[in-house]
């Protein structure tokens, strides 16, 4: 049986009584379009197949028998704190969740978008965010740090990583995302280029992320980054899917836990 061998951000792995990791599609035991370590009960892949995936994220951690928490994610900049695991069949509409409770594991799930995780290993605070290009905009990393301090964590004392996503090569727009982004903060022309003088835009998502993240204040911003696109036999990609016209996805799942 193959085990899932999470990507791990250095600075983070340095820190005593804290474990997470960037999941990738290997180790898992779904199959067809969903084949590996597809976390997202929100596919159409069988439950029981996504359940067992996520057994194993959390023995990976060192929690084996305990649920991983994910919320339903919609894009926003609403971040969660949690104590225990919520009602699956009610889950908070929210695009990070954060606790300081021991064991309970925190994911972010993430097909392209930009998994970030987070942790002040003096308060003991965790949290696990979705960044895609509209939660960024919008505030979810501002929103996770905001929700992290209201339990006791200290903002210069959060670590923050980045993990897989889609790169600045593989992420094209069109006129009107660019134009929003842009709209919002004039200097973020800067995380767009233009292949060719007349064609369409690519965006930097990762690098646009950090950004944000470097504007936080934090104790240390790294990256774990590799292009969700491009890995297709590591990584689910929902971009991918929309060019191959398949009917549905898998999730990569990135988590953390204080252990």
């Amino acid at each position: 049986m193959t085990t899932p061998q999470p990507i791990t951000a250095p600075a983070i792995a340095e820190l005593p009584g804290i474990r997470h990791g960037f999941f990738t599609r290997e180790g898992g035991v779904s199959d067809g379009i969903y084949a590996g370590l597809n976390c997202g009960l929100g596919s159409n892949d069988d439950r029981e197949k996504v359940l067992e995936n996520r057994r194993r994220v959390a023995a990976s951690l060192g929690n084996p028998g305990w649920p991983v928490v994910t919320l339903y994610q919609t894009h926003s900049a609403t971040a969660h704190i949690v104590a225990a695991a919520p009602d699956p069949a009610n889950l908070p509409k929210a695009d990070a969740v954060i606790t300081a409770t021991p064991g309970i594991v925190v994911g972010a799930l993430a097909a392209d978008c930009c998994p970030v995780l987070f942790a002040d290993p003096a308060a003991k605070v965790v949290a696990a965010a979705h960044a895609g290009w509209r939660g960024a905009v919008g505030g979810i990393l501002e929103s996770t740090v905001a929700a992290m301090e209201t339990i006791g964590a200290r903002r210069g004392g959060i670590l923050a990583a980045i993990g897989p996503c889609i790169g600045p090569e593989s992420y094209e727009v069109g006129p009107e995302f660019e134009a929003e982004v842009c709209r919002i903060n004039t200097e973020n022309t800067r995380f767009f280029h233009k292949p060719t003088p007349h064609g369409r835009a690519y965006f930097n998502l990762p690098g646009y992320v950090l950004d944000r993240l470097g504007n936080l204040g934090l104790a240390h911003v790294e990256s774990a980054t590799s292009c969700t696109y491009k890995n297709e036999s590591r990584f689910f990609s929902y971009r991918r899917t929309c060019h191959r016209k398949e009917t549905d996805y898998g999730r990569q799942i990135s988590a953390i836990v204080v252990a």
